[in-house]
């Protein structure tokens, strides 16, 4: 089960950032940025292996006490973290890779959308959001 999931743009700001228990939203949005060096130096890792790879899953980013950060990233650099709870040890690697297959197919039909400017934070799509909002309450 996600508690937070986020969409960044290429340039390290958020198009899309939605966490569950909304008390901790800080928390999750300080997780999320914190991760993002732990992404670049992922990519920069891989080099030019990352461009002819058809698997973007960047795989574990950290662990906390209370939760584990996961990492995407696409083909146009855009990153998507999602941050899960560590108490669910049900959850294995191939659900969390397809957690984000999911996310990747979901934020391409929004690119998809012509009234959808790219750059700007995903707000009106109700398809989007149910689709996130139901890998959150997802009981593994």
């Amino acid at each position: 089960m996600a508690v937070c999931v986020a969409v960044i743009a290429k340039e390290n700001y958020p198009l899309y950032i939605r966490s569950i228990p909304t008390e901790n939203e800080l928390k999750f949005h300080y997780m999320v940025h914190t991760s993002l060096d732990v992404v670049d130096e992922k990519i920069s890792a891989m080099g030019k292996a990352l461009v002819d790879q058809r698997e973007l899953y960047l795989g574990l980013l950290y662990p906390t006490e209370d939760y584990k950060v996961y990492g995407y990233v696409t083909n146009s650099k855009v990153k998507f973290v999602m941050v899960v709870d560590s108490s669910n040890t049900a959850l294995r690697d191939n659900e969390i890779r397809s957690m984000f297959r999911k996310l990747h197919n979901s934020y391409t039909d929004v690119m998809c959308n012509p009234f959808y400017n790219p750059g700007d934070h995903i707000q009106s799509s109700r398809a989007f959001d149910s689709m996130v909002t139901s890998m959150m309450i997802q009981v593994c």
